[in-house]
C-alpha cells in the first residue's frame, strides 16, 4: 500500500509516517500544505492518501478542497481525511463525491492504532470508515419527523455502525448478536427509509449516508 500524508503539524506528520511504516506500509510522500500534497499526488500515484481538513495558508477547508481535487486527478484514490472536530459540513463536503474508497475521522482515533489501522485498510479497500462522532451527530441533526423515527432503537444502532463502514460480522460482533439477527435489522432499516435493500456493503453505506446527508441540508 502506498501512502502520501499532507498534515501541516510536523510532530504528527512524521508521527503518522513512523507509525505507518513500522506497520510495512509505504509512505511514499509527505506534505505540509495542498499544493505540496496535490504534487505528491501527480508524482507517486498513491494508493491512498491521509490528509488533514485544515492545512496552510487559512487553515479552512484546504484539506477538503485538495483531497476532492485529488480524487478528481487520480480516479479510485483512497482518501482518509483527519480533523481535529466533529466538522459535519466538511464530512458532508466531502461525502457528496461518493463514498467508496472514503473516510472522514477525528485525530484523536490515531492514537488508538489498531483502530485507525483498521479503518485505513477499509478505506484502501474501497470501504468506508466515518468516525462515530461524526455519525452521531449526522443522525442527531435530522428531523424529528423523518423516517428516522419509525426505527428502534437497536435499528439505530445498527444504522450507526453501518454508517461508520462496518460490514454485518463486524456489526454482529459489536453488538453481540447473530448474523442473521444483523441482518433481519438491515432488512427492517431499508424498509423503514424506503431504500433498496443490498448485500453489498458499498452501497448499502453510500445509500444510508446519502439518506441522512439529504435530511440534513432539509433540517
Amino acid at each position: 500500500m502506498r501512502i502520501v500524508i499532507a498534515e501541516d503539524d510536523a510532530l504528527l506528520r512524521e508521527g503518522l509516517a513512523l507509525l505507518l511504516r513500522a506497520e510495512s506500509l509505504d509512505v511514499v510522500a509527505t506534505a505540509a500544505d495542498a499544493g505540496g500534497f496535490l504534487d505528491a499526488i501527480d508524482a507517486h500515484k498513491p494508493d491512498v492518501a491521509i490528509v488533514d481538513v485544515r492545512m496552510p495558508p487559512t487553515h479552512t477547508d484546504e484539506g477538503i478542497v485538495a483531497a476532492v481535487e485529488a480524487r478528481r486527478r487520480q480516479p479510485g484514490l483512497a482518501v482518509l481525511v483527519l480533523s481535529a472536530y466533529v466538522e459535519q459540513a466538511f464530512a458532508t463536503e466531502l461525502l457528496a463525491h461518493g463514498s467508496s474508497g472514503l473516510g472522514y475521522l477525528l485525530k484523536e482515533r490515531v492514537g488508538r492504532v489498531q483502530e485507525f489501522l483498521s479503518a485505513l485498510h477499509r478505506v484502501a479497500d474501497g470501504g468506508t470508515a466515518i468516525d462515530p462522532d461524526v455519525v452521531a451527530q449526522l443522525l442527531v441533526r435530522t428531523r424529528p419527523d423523518v423516517q428516522l423515527d419509525r426505527l428502534s432503537p437497536r435499528e439505530r444502532d445498527v444504522l450507526a455502525l453501518m454508517a461508520e463502514g462496518l460490514g454485518n460480522a463486524a456489526i454482529a460482533e459489536r453488538l453481540f448478536v447473530t448474523d442473521g439477527a444483523v441482518h433481519k435489522h438491515i432488512r427492517s432499516i431499508f424498509a423503514k427509509l424506503e431504500l433498496a435493500p443490498t448485500d453489498r456493503a458499498d452501497r448499502r453505506v453510500t445509500a444510508v449516508l446519502h439518506y441522512l446527508e439529504d435530511s440534513d441540508r432539509r433540517a
